[in-house]
């Protein structure tokens, strides 16, 4: 049986203090009827995503769209369709938002969208509306007090809310220490801390979750954390992103984009190759390998949620 194709333009409507997000109820009488999705419908013949989206929004909450940036792009099989959720992160829009078609709307604040009843395709929706556009990924310092200003002046002069705390040099006594007071900074700015190590490292330090290497990856056969704290990895290519799917990893990394100094004998991707294996990614995926601010906006147009990076957000204060 040939399967239907059908694309779908949705939206994230992120509230102006960015804390929360507008769902709608679906009708009982249409698939998956009673659930809550994000607002947004089928394409009309030869609509582009961001017409199709703005057509909808209209039709359907009374607003219109003054400007939006892609978020995600989700490929989900059905029995009898395929569904490409075309999504659209909705900056700024005119008009107060309602059910002009009888619909419940609501705004609902970020962190506890996950007690809504979504459909299945909607889930890596929720991912990226949580998630920020900035993955710091910490340098390598011998100095605790300077790893300390380090991290504190990304957290409170750049605004970085995901952190990773990476050190392979260090042993695990040295690393769970660092880990403790590093999760007391970003606790302080309301920041996300994973781990890159063990899983079990989370029996000792309460970190919000683990980031895993590539090789780690591979070695797993299921998820090795709990569902309320984030599984990232590092992927490098399609069987890696196929296998973040599998054990249900909430984001990944893909790299290495560009050529970088700690990596050079690694030939890069380019975006090019990155986007097509971001079409293919069932999650948010953050563009790594020379990454800086400057190209987040690019990064975004090709369907990554952002950037993460060392060299660009680890800096000395002053520097």
């Amino acid at each position: 049986m040939v399967k239907r194709r059908v694309h779908v333009a949705a939206a994230a409507i992120i509230s102006g203090d960015g804390k929360k997000a507008l769902i709608a109820r679906r009708p009982s009488n249409v698939d998956h009827g009673g659930l809550w999705e994000f607002p947004g419908g089928k394409l009309a013949p030869y609509e582009t995503g961001l017409e199709g989206l703005k057509r909808e929004l209209h039709e359907e909450l009374g607003v219109e769209i003054k400007r939006a940036q892609p978020l995600i792009r989700i490929h989900h099989e059905y029995p009898d369709k395929h569904i490409l959720l075309d999504v659209w992160q909705v900056h700024e829009f005119s008009g107060e938002p309602f059910g002009r078609e009888g619909q419940a709307v609501r705004w609902v604040p970020l962190d506890e969208l996950v007690a809504y009843p979504f459909p299945a395709a909607n889930l890596p929706i929720l991912q990226a509306v949580m998630l920020p556009t900035e993955y710091l990924i910490t340098g390598e310092e011998r100095d605790e007090g300077v790893f300390d200003a380090c991290l504190l002046r990304a957290l409170e002069q750049d605004g970085v809310r995901l952190v990773q705390l990476r050190d392979k040099a260090l042993d695990e006594a040295s690393y769970l220490a660092r880990a403790e007071r590093a999760l007391a900074l970003c606790r302080k700015f309301g920041a996300r801390l994973l781990l890159n190590g063990e899983p079990g490292w989370l029996e000792h330090v309460d970190a919000d979750g683990i980031h895993l290497t590539s090789e780690r990856l591979m070695g797993l056969e299921r998820r090795p954390i709990s569902e309320t704290k984030w599984l990232a990895a590092s992927t490098h290519d399609q069987q890696q992103l196929g296998q973040a799917a599998r054990i249900g990893c909430d984001f990944v990394t893909l790299s290495p984009l560009r050529t970088t100094p700690s990596h050079p004998e690694v030939a890069p991707m380019g975006w090019h190759d990155f986007q097509q294996l971001v079409e293919c990614a069932a999650m948010p995926v953050f563009a790594l390998g020379g990454m800086t601010r400057h190209d987040a906006n690019h990064a975004r147009a090709v369907g990554a949620q952002g950037i993460a990076s060392i060299r660009d957000f680890w800096k000395a204060p002053g520097a």
